[in-house]
């Protein structure tokens, strides 16, 4: 595996994000990372992204995070949730296009970024991974329950924002829908990052055996 390298992502409102990609040789699947609440400190290197990003790549998982619009040396600013979701189709474009065709891509979004992720309904896309979405940024989510591609949801048993019950009622009724809840976890999983990365792996299993 090489070294990850810096990259950008233009979005199609002229925004430049920065951006880095993690390539796995060989290349199994694709995924793109999107971080937490900007305003709340999030940013691509935040604890959960971070582990995935480093983690996945011996794998077999090409691996793509970016700062979302506004955040550190990404161009633009914070919308919301709205252009943000611009933001990942960008990124999505773009991991697409170095991945081969054969290769599935995930969407993976951790809290804040969970959210966004969920609210991008794209034919480029093969399953989504949302760890800890609180499920209040989110639009769009009638669509996404009756899409029957693999969604995966990672929740913290304690977290802190949104209890892993309330996330379940509201999922209840999406098609190809699983729920882990990782025992001990709070929002920000300190020492049980590990576990989500067991099920991004188990999950990239299934896609690309």
């Amino acid at each position: 595996m090489e070294s990850p390298r810096t990259t950008t992502v233009l979005t199609d409102d002229g925004c430049r994000l920065e951006a880095e990609l993690a390539v796995a040789e060989p290349e199994r699947c694709g995924m793109v990372l999107c971080h937490p609440h900007p305003q709340y400190g999030g940013t691509m290197r935040s604890i959960v992204i971070s582990a995935l990003f480093a983690a996945l790549p011996s794998a077999g998982v090409t691996c793509f995070r970016f700062n979302f619009r506004g955040v550190e040396a990404s161009e633009g600013r914070h919308d919301q949730g709205r252009g943000e979701q611009g933001d990942v189709r960008a990124a999505v474009r773009d991991l697409r296009s170095l991945l081969a065709p054969t290769s599935p891509l995930v969407l993976t979004g951790w809290s804040f970024g969970a959210d966004v992720a969920l609210s991008v309904v794209d034919d480029q896309i093969d399953a989504w991974y949302a760890v800890a979405p609180p499920l209040k940024f989110a639009t769009g989510l009638d669509t996404l329950a009756g899409d029957r591609r693999l969604k995966l949801l990672a929740l913290a048993e304690h977290d802190e924002f949104r209890s892993p019950a309330e996330v379940q009622e509201v999922a209840a009724s999406w098609v190809a829908t699983e729920i882990e809840v990782v025992g001990g976890a709070s929002h920000f999983f300190v020492g049980r990052t590990d576990r989500l990365v067991e099920l991004a792996v188990g999950l990239v299993g299934r896609l690309a055996s």
